[in-house]
């Protein structure tokens, strides 16, 4: 192996690192969500951020804080300060993970940097990369901030919603970005007609994941809690009725029914990719992201299914069985979404760099 190669594979491992870095960051936030702890710390210090509160003086001051929003005071005002603890460090360990995952990126970035590794068509996505990043911890604390008042019990699904998706377009952004370094160009394949089908199921996924987003910001899944029924209805009444794109943004039944078929949609649609494209020939990393998207798809609808069902089993302040199964469907919506990445990524022709 070449020099320029050896240092081209430190950098796409360096990327994919901050890649699954990335995804437990979100994993994290899902974490925070399902314990309801993402208000519970009431500034952004992002240097004295590193270090909790270390007395029961700061411990106190920092409940003090909380006590003024409208959560603690319509919702857990039952808290007492260990209580209080509880959420706020899983609040803290997201915080914290994102920090690090700032040091993960920066100071790697600056020893190759200094060593000069990075070639110069580098330069630019390597700035694009930092951008994305500060936007996305930048987006995380609007949407913090728009839950401390004395009205809103939860921050708004749609900033939850718009703080994910800015999340996945990081992923998404870094992991393509490993794969131009990593992936040999006789591994891409011609099968350009077949782009626009896989947009489409790209374009579909995008909708579910901002869906699932919308589910978790109203807990949308305890509202029925049913399959494969919706309380008792394949399509819930006055669904098509007046006021319908009001109710399929804002109605927790009506959510739910849309990212059901979204799901099932989504399915059959990659049944069918695969199945043509398991003809396809191709190298061993076609092989295994085709194969891939058939699975984390299998298993998304199955969690999705399980985590629905068991809506009605959800115990505050603990973490059940409904709560591994929110945080598995999680991860494999993002996993799914990386896949069909990867294919379509794949699939734009090899005579292009040739």
């Amino acid at each position: 192996m070449d020099l320029i190669s050896r240092k081209n594979k430190i950098i796409a491992y360096w990327l994919l690192t901050g890649v699954a870095m990335l995804v437990i960051q979100v994993l994290l936030g899902g974490l925070t969500r399902l314990t309801g702890s993402g208000l519970s710390i009431t500034e952004w210090d992002p240097i004295m951020g590193f270090i909790p509160p270390l007395n029961e003086v700061q411990w106190q001051q920092a409940f003090d804080k909380y006590q003024q929003i409208a959560q603690f005071k319509y919702l857990n005002n039952h808290f007492n300060l260990s209580d209080f603890k509880f959420i706020f460090y899983w609040e803290w360990f997201h915080r914290l993970w994102a920090r690090l995952m700032g040091l993960v990126f920066l100071i790697p970035f600056l020893f190759f940097l200094y060593k000069k590794y990075f070639a110069k068509w580098m330069v630019w996505p390597m700035i694009i990369l930092f951008i994305l990043g500060g936007l996305q911890g930048f987006i995380g604390w609007l949407m913090v901030e728009s839950g401390l008042n004395d009205d809103d019990l939860y921050v708004s699904h749609f900033k939850l919603a718009i703080h994910f998706m800015a999340a996945m377009v990081l992923i998404v952004y870094t992991l393509i970005f490993a794969w131009v370094i990593l992936i040999p160009r006789q591994e891409f394949i011609h099968k350009k007609k077949w782009l626009p089908f896989s947009w489409l199921i790209m374009s579909l996924i995008v909708v579910q994941l901002v869906y699932g987003s919308f589910m978790a910001g109203i807990h949308a899944a305890t509202a029925a809690p049913t399959w494969p029924s919706i309380n008792g209805y394949f399509v819930p009444q006055g669904f098509l009725g007046s006021g319908f794109f009001q109710r399929i943004l804002h109605d927790p039944i009506a959510i739910q029914f849309v990212h059901r078929s979204l799901a099932y949609t989504i399915f059959i649609l990659i049944l069918l990719w695969w199945w043509n494209a398991r003809k396809w020939e191709a190298g061993k990393w076609f092989s295994v992201m085709r194969v891939s998207l058939l699975v984390c798809v299998s298993l998304q609808v199955c969690l999705g299914i399980l985590t629905v069902i068991n809506g009605n089993n959800i115990a505050p302040g603990k973490f059940g069985f409904y709560e591994w199964m929110a945080e598995c469907h999680q991860l494999t919506g993002m996993l799914l979404f990386l896949c069909m990445a990867s294919n379509i990524f794949l699939l734009r022709g090899k005579e292009k760099y040739s």
